[in-house]
């Protein structure tokens, strides 16, 4: 925490931050989800609030997976009962469309499913400020609505439910923890007043990262000076020798998550148990998650195949849905390396030449940082680019296959951004809830 942030360290920097928060906006909540980040921030704004003499509570917004470690749920529980003087909780047990990598017959899964109740990992909470099926007064919430989409209108709701009041959701997110997260955090084009970890959601509704400068390091000295409680999960992990940036607290079958999901097995056998039987492939993907069985490392080429022809056969092996969600991407993708073209450094573009790739150079790029050369690729996609020393980011059949190997249904191995990807509606979500009623839910 002595790491410098312009003329003070982090902590104080969050002072600073929470001070300014707190005089621009009238009502604030933070998304907690159980992990140390969110858990870390809570706890500081709940110090910031008692300091201060802050009369108003803290909103507290927590999105229940189902699927988690009993310590998680233990936790979150511990927390909002130990701070209802403080705190106006919001525990959201709603059935929602959460990604799923862990097969290639479900692109998505639906925690608290009502037609799969028998099948929960575990019982619905019972806490009078659940919200649920039976007691949901949020009426942006459609049924079975992306997870993302639940948690961006709910803000829009809080704005609502307080009379069109200027809101702020403090969230946990640190730009260290991914280039993306960074690209998300520091967003100048939709900062506030000039602060870039402030982003717009909606008219009057706002997200903070207000650690967002923050360490691993910073998180855990914290917590130790403090004294602040955190989910206990983080010493099984460490015991069980588990790096801290691979530590994760989120739905066990999202891209993110599944490499260590063999440690439910280890670490909370009883949930484990129910995970096999909740969604497709849980079992295959803990034994083979890190195996050439999942694309995880590099794999041989079937006999009498290429990469093009076994993409093609994998894909014919898919179900509908999911087949047409990864043809949308590579078409995609194919369509702008053959019209537009990727940014690739001289070096790159040098090695294409001298090994006979078919290319054109076709401008500057200005979505790259030191403005590299576009460079587009003349006929068809190669096959592989296993001869490109200098480079992977270049496109070809057999990085389209690692995908589908993968699991990879945002087609990240690609390059695919998440954002853009939160921006499409999958026509197998539209076909199947395009029925559905507007609101889903009776407003109590």
């Amino acid at each position: 925490m002595d790491k410098r942030y312009l003329k003070s360290n982090v902590f104080e920097a969050f002072q600073d931050r929470l001070s300014y928060i707190f005089s621009e906006f009238d009502y604030v909540y933070v998304s907690f989800s159980g992990g140390k980040d969110s858990g870390l921030l809570l706890n500081l704004v709940l110090d910031y609030k008692r300091k201060h003499n802050i009369s108003s509570k803290i909103g507290v917004f927590h999105q229940d997976f189902e699927a988690q470690y009993s310590m998680t749920t233990e936790y979150v529980e511990k927390t909002f009962e130990e701070n209802l003087e403080d705190i106006e909780p919001y525990w959201v047990c709603l059935p929602m469309a959460t990604r799923t990598a862990v097969g290639n017959y479900e692109m998505f899964w639906y925690p608290w499913d009502d037609e799969k109740e028998e099948l929960w990992v575990r019982k619905m909470p019972v806490k009078e400020y659940i919200i649920n099926q039976e007691n949901n007064p949020f009426v942006y919430y459609k049924y079975k609505m992306r997870q993302e989409s639940l948690a961006k209108q709910f803000g829009r709701w809080m704005r609502d439910k307080h009379k069109g009041a200027k809101v702020a959701c403090l969230l946990g997110t640190r730009a260290s923890e991914s280039l993306q997260r960074y690209c998300a955090i520091v967003n100048k084009q939709h900062g506030y007043k000039g602060k870039c970890w402030i982003t717009n959601q909606f008219k009057n509704v706002w997200t903070a990262s207000p650690i967002y400068d923050w360490e691993i390091e910073d998180v855990w000295l914290a917590n130790y000076k403090f004294n602040y409680d955190y989910n206990k999960i983080y010493d099984l992990f460490y015991k069980a020798g588990v790096a801290p940036r691979s530590m994760r607290v989120a739905s066990p079958f999202n891209d993110s998550a599944k490499d260590s999901l063999n440690l439910y097995r280890v670490l909370d056998p009883d949930v484990w148990m129910k995970l096999v039987a909740r969604v497709q492939g849980v079992n295959f993907t803990s034994i083979y998650g890190k195996t050439k069985a999942m694309g995880y490392r590099s794999i041989s080429l079937p006999d009498g195949h290429t990469w093009k022809s076994f993409t093609y056969f994998l894909l014919d092996t898919l179900p509908e849905n999911i087949r047409k969600n990864y043809i949308k991407k590579f078409s995609t993708s194919i369509d702008f390396w053959h019209n537009r073209g990727g940014g690739l450094p001289g070096s790159v573009i040098h090695e294409l030449i001298m090994k006979g790739y078919k290319i054109e150079l076709n401008g500057v790029s200005n979505y790259t940082k030191d403005k590299k050369i576009r460079v587009k690729f003349l006929g068809d996609i190669p096959d592989d680019t296993d001869d490109i020393k200098f480079t992977k980011d270049i496109p070809s059949w057999k990085r389209m296959c690692y995908c589908i190997l993968k699991n990879d249904h945002m087609c990240k191995f690609m390059g695919f951004s998440p954002t853009k990807e939160q921006r499409v509606r999958t026509e197998y979500i539209k076909k199947k809830y395009e029925k559905i009623h507007e609101i889903g839910v009776k407003v109590l």
